[in-house]
């Protein structure tokens, strides 16, 4: 899942001389009709860096794919990488390949995690999940719990049948100082409301909110009279516009330039050129593309940096991202 909308603080940041891992599929769990929990472990069965809350990892996949997955780890739980994966009907062939195809023991490429939703410090949290989107949520629950913070989830599935993790769920909510309120889309008719929710929220609390984009969509308005700072969102994907005009990006370590024609990424471009640059969602929602900036002004089209970030005109994620200047000299 990966994809956050407003502060980032704390955030990893992508380390794009790291090349991937390999890991062995260890377990393979079905949790509902379309969605199966894999956990990935070194063959070496050594630890695994980088596993904290709301972090995800990029997964190789045949086709020269490669999809986001949040960790839904525990916090120590340091031995495995642990995602769950829902079959999208409108699959590529990524989330089919790992529903239906992927078989323990299995070897697969998977990045460093990154992570472009964490958790921030905070008296209390309020979380809005909606279908797969309980992923990234649960790894904060989890993190909640052991830290022994006040949590409340509000978690709306199309029908319980399609819903993750609803056992852990409620023993989480039962032995730890949280609040679980589940909305069944089947049983109830309708959608969940979640203006009251937000305006229920304490005051210091922080909110968190992974979903389909119409559940952002509401969130992202029920939430405007809040410090933007603890309202936080990660978004599943991102409808941009290339840019209309075309401009020059150069590579300064490379040495080399290419001309990116208006319509274009520069992703697309460089990829046609032989220029390999890690790249999971090419939607700016993931952040493995993140680029730092050397000169230049970038067109920012993703849901991923916040807006001091995309002031600073220091990175941009080059998936999604035009330029506004005739020239665009990154580091790379």
């Amino acid at each position: 899942m990966t994809m956050q909308e407003t502060i980032r603080a704390g955030a990893t940041a992508p380390a794009q001389d790291t090349g991937p891992l390999t890991l062995r599929v260890t377990a393979i769990r079905y949790l509902a009709e379309t969605i199966r929990e894999i956990e990935l472990r070194r063959p070496d069965s050594g630890r695994l860096d980088g596993v904290e809350a709301g972090a995800h990892i990029d997964l190789g996949l045949p086709g020269d794919l490669s999809n986001s997955y949040s960790l839904v780890n525990a916090p120590g739980d340091d031995d495995r990488f642990l995602v769950a994966v829902n079959r999208d009907p409108a699959s590529r062939g990524g989330s089919a390949f790992l529903v239906e195809d992927l078989r323990v023991g299995a070897t697969l490429q998977v990045s460093a995690p990154l992570n472009t939703f964490p958790l921030t410090d905070a008296p209390r949290f309020v979380f809005f999940a909606g279908g797969i989107g309980i992923t990234p949520i649960l790894s904060m629950i989890r993190a909640c719990a052991a830290r022994g913070v006040p949590w409340e989830l509000h978690y709306a599935f199309r029908a319980e049948a399609l819903a993750a993790y609803l056992p852990e769920l409620r023993a989480l909510a039962a032995g730890s100082n949280g609040g679980l309120h589940l909305h069944d889309d089947a049983l109830t008719g309708t959608v969940m409301d979640i203006a009251p929710r937000v305006t229920d929220a304490a005051p210091d609390a922080h909110l968190y909110c992974c979903g389909p984009e119409p559940m952002i969509a509401a969130f992202t308005d029920a939430s405007k009279g809040r410090d933007p700072d603890a309202v936080h969102v990660e978004h599943f994907k991102n409808e941009f516009e290339a840019s209309t005009e075309s401009f020059t990006v150069v590579l300064k370590r490379r040495g080399q330039e290419f001309e990116v024609p208006a319509g274009r990424t520069i992703m697309e471009v460089l990829t046609e050129n032989g220029i390999r640059v890690a790249y999971s969602c090419r939607s700016g929602v993931c952040g493995t593309c993140e680029t730092r900036v050397v000169e230049g002004e970038p067109d920012h089209k993703d849901n991923i940096l916040s807006d001091r970030e995309r002031a600073s005109n220091k990175v941009m994620l080059i998936c999604c991202s035009g330029s506004k200047s005739g020239r665009l000299v990154l580091d790379l």
